[in-house]
């Protein structure tokens, strides 16, 4: 599904504020989009005043005042020396993230250098060695860690970093190799207690969750709901499928799905398959991780006959583009601005005050009601 052009021009300016400048032509690979609608965004954000444009090149406001300053002007930072910040590539939510931590490291005088992570295993190891090999004095990083055994691969390397790290939206398992490691993000847990409570709160007892098991966060949810679900006394029957776009579906990319409560394993859901599900066992909701393959799976359920909310209510978690669906949709917001924020602030004081106890914060999402859930007590079709 193609992004709103208010979400993708929030992403290039993310990069560009990040990188200091980009060329046109490699947002536009970056984004998935023509080297034209690329254009177009940067032409408006200069429009509106928040970069400049050159010839094929987008500028940060930054760095063109910084190559304007005199070569004399003094440096309010702590050295030359970069900071690294590490993030998967094509990946918005993190985005956010990443954005939040420059805002911090600007303000404190610290360079930053981005690093983004292609999608294939193991991609951040390299990245962060040549990064130190470059001077790199602090690590703040977010690793896509598709798979368990790619966490565990990458604790031993991550641990034996010499130069202070924190992690961004990942939480190491307790007594693992990086227990002790700094780590800023989001309470899941939490996150997925809002969204069950709203459903209950509503009158709904029977609820499915639908999410992929292909990061940190979707393995986290997973667990939650299951805990979440399993030990409300108002949940008559649930249940845990693994969502997938319906190429993935069709060639099994996503692998088996887990299902837990009431029915049968099964691959990958499309809307379709969710259609089926919600009408052989009555569930008469849903949460939907994440955003843009909640708004692929409600659309898939309009075309099998399951409209939003009359049929079944919805709760995205995520909420980067849940509002600007054809339904937009009430969405689990984590902190994310906050979470680089945050990270980036305990990096700042460790580079400054080194010896500190290590730390491990969560933040706490906020629940966005926009109307994509119904009470029961209301008028509705039967699924």
């Amino acid at each position: 599904m193609r992004e709103p052009s208010e979400v993708r021009r929030r992403r290039i300016l993310a990069v560009v504020r990040s990188r200091g400048s980009a060329r046109v032509s490699d947002l536009a690979a970056e984004l998935e989009v023509s080297v034209v609608t690329a254009r177009r965004d940067v032409e408006e954000l200069a429009r509106a005043g928040k970069l400049r444009r050159g010839h094929g090149v987008a500028r940060s406001l930054d760095s063109v005042a910084r190559a304007q300053a005199p070569r004399s002007a003094p440096s309010h930072g702590a050295g030359d020396a970069a900071v690294a910040l590490v993030v998967p590539e094509r990946h918005t939510y993190l985005y956010e993230t990443m954005h939040g931590a420059r805002t911090v490291l600007d303000a404190a005088g610290i360079r930053v250098a981005l690093h983004i992570t292609p999608q294939a295993t193991g991609a951040e190891r390299p990245l962060v060695e040549r990064a130190l090999a470059d001077g790199a004095r602090g690590l703040l990083i977010a690793p896509r860690w598709r798979t368990v055994a790619e966490e565990e691969a990458g604790h031993a390397w991550l641990a034996g970093l010499d130069v202070p790290t924190v992690l961004m939206e990942r939480r190491p398992p307790r007594g693992s190799a990086l227990h002790a490691m700094d780590s800023v993000c989001s309470d899941h847990w939490y996150g997925m207690r809002l969204a069950v409570d709203h459903l209950v709160s509503l009158g709904h007892r029977r609820i499915v969750l639908a999410a992929r098991d292909d990061s940190p966060t979707a393995r986290a949810l997973r667990s939650a709901f299951a805990g979440i679900a399993g030990g409300l006394e108002e949940i008559e029957d649930w249940s845990v499928v693994l969502s997938a776009s319906s190429s993935e579906a069709a060639d099994g990319a996503a692998g088996p799905a887990e299902r837990q409560g009431t029915g049968d394993g099964g691959g990958p859901v499309t809307g379709e398959g969710l259609a089926r599900l919600l009408r052989e066992h009555d569930f008469t909701a849903a949460v939907l991780h994440g955003d843009v393959d909640a708004l692929m799976l409600v659309q898939q359920l309009a075309d099998s006959g399951v409209r939003v909310p009359q049929d079944c209510s919805v709760v995205a978690y995520d909420d980067v583009v849940a509002a600007f669906g054809s339904t937009p949709l009430t969405a689990v917001a984590p902190p994310k601005a906050a979470v680089g924020r945050v990270a980036a602030e305990l990096l700042v004081q460790r580079l400054s005050r080194p010896g500190a106890p290590p730390q491990r914060t969560e933040l706490l999402p906020t629940l966005q009601i926009r109307g994509s859930a119904q009470d029961l007590a209301s008028d509705r079709s039967t699924v």
